[in-house]
């Protein structure tokens, strides 16, 4: 295959693994909410959902080996548990998910089913496909990303340019600081860190066996996938913008209900009557492609662990079907819910992992991973209780963490133990 389609193929793959029921129905209401301040939510938005994924994909091209090399500078235990941890989450909440966002939106407005009879579809198509596992990124990167990708465009192109651009005043006191937690409901870092391992292999399933050719390859994949997540994500915050003041959102529907109606008015008022059923194909594909991505990460990740068993593979991925299908039957709604204390903790250690793995070897020793590590995880430890006991329990503390009451009390402890490790290592190789 010629080596360039080979790469815009993989960043193809990259760009639908990735885009996912929170990646289509976040951004348009973050939009709506923010209003004349859009732009600033978008520069918030792309911090935690394109530019550190992003990041995330060239630490996997540096490292080349899967989830557990992220951790392992902290150790080897730690690594195992963080890695056992990532991928539960992935397969207990994202993945369901899809199929939850799927039945909503795509499935249930047109044919009344129960999400039983929804899940059970959608996860058995998705175990085929897991169960194809060499054929992967060429079956989504040539034929699935440029169907999604031509609706959205449709959409976003049409709306910006049909819309009045009466905006709506914002909703949010800090719009930067909206955007980047609502980047964390995308799970685009721990998207990142589980897809990353999935595009590894199959370059390997490939033939691709030269390290620096599989490093040029993903770095320039996930630049692409990069530059695709970037156009869409703030199309879809601008046009949310954009039609404030044309489309009525009901306050007193649940969150998901909201998003969905304000993406289902945008397809409509862009596309005419057919908007609707090009906006239900677009979700069940990029809900479809997502959940393959994260069940054959995982059936990956277990497959090496027990010595390249492909029975191991088979059973991972039969089971977290069985799980999707199960946890499908909540809304998304209640999964969105369950799943923000669990992000709260978990986020930010993966954040610090992808941008650790990334630096230069020289200010990454193993004492530098382990105390940033900690430091996190320690700092997190209050927005993680804010979710799970009464917010003015924690009142006392938040207020001695800077940031800490925007959910954001980890980030100075950690940047300060980073510099502060690597300036004490300095000075003693002078003395």
């Amino acid at each position: 295959m010629n080596k360039t389609k080979e790469i815009f193929i993989t960043g193809f793959a990259l760009f639908s693994l990735f885009f996912g029921a929170g990646n289509l129905l976040l951004p348009p209401l973050l939009g709506y909410n923010a209003g004349e301040n859009w732009f600033w939510v978008i520069i918030g938005f792309m911090v935690t959902s394109v530019i550190i994924p992003i990041i995330g994909i060239l630490a996997h091209s540096k490292l080349q080996g899967t989830l557990y090399d992220f951790g392992k500078k902290v150790s080897p235990t730690f690594s195992l548990i963080y890695s056992i941890i990532i991928y539960i989450i992935s397969i207990a909440i994202p993945s369901p998910r899809t199929a939850s966002a799927t039945h909503e939106i795509a499935i249930h407005p047109f044919f009344g089913t129960s999400p039983l009879l929804t899940s059970c579809v959608y996860f058995l198509l998705v175990l085929v496909f897991v169960l194809n596992r060499s054929k992967i990124l060429n079956l989504i990167g040539k034929y699935l990303t440029p169907f999604i990708v031509l609706i959205l465009v449709l959409v976003i192109g049409i709306g910006l340019f049909s819309s009045d651009m009466l905006m709506n005043p914002s909703t949010y006191t800090t719009p930067i600081v909206a955007g980047l937690l609502e980047g964390y409901q995308t799970f685009d870092a721990i998207g990142a860190v589980v897809v990353g391992g999935v595009v590894i292999i199959s370059l390997k399933l490939k033939g691709h066996d030269s390290f620096e050719d599989k490093k040029e390859l993903i770095k320039k994949a996930g630049i692409i996938a990069g530059i695709g997540l970037f156009i869409i994500y703030a199309g879809l915050i601008s046009v949310g913008a954009f039609y404030g003041s044309e489309i009525l959102v009901d306050n007193t529907l649940s969150g998901d209900m909201q998003r969905a109606n304000l993406l289902r008015g945008i397809s409509i008022a862009t596309l005419g009557n057919i908007g609707n059923a090009f906006l239900s194909i677009l979700i069940a594909l990029a809900c479809f492609t997502t959940a393959v991505g994260i069940i054959t990460g995982t059936a990956d990740y277990f497959k090496g662990l027990f010595k390249d068993s492909q029975k191991v593979y088979i059973i991972t991925a039969v089971t977290a079907c069985i799980i999707g299908v199960l946890v499908g039957q909540m809304d998304f709604h209640s999964i969105i819910v369950i799943a923000l204390p669990v992000l709260m903790f978990i986020y930010p250690i993966t954040i610090v992992l992808i941008l650790l793995n990334v630096l230069p070897e020289k200010w990454t020793s193993p004492i530098v991973f382990k105390t940033v590590v900690i430091t996190t995880f320690i700092f997190s430890i209050p927005d993680f209780l804010g979710f799970v006991i009464p917010r003015e329990n924690l009142v006392g503390v938040k207020n001695l963490i800077p940031f800490a009451n925007e959910s954001l009390g980890w980030v100075l402890p950690a940047v300060l133990s980073f510099i502060g490790i690597n300036l004490t290592k300095k000075t003693r190789i002078r003395t």
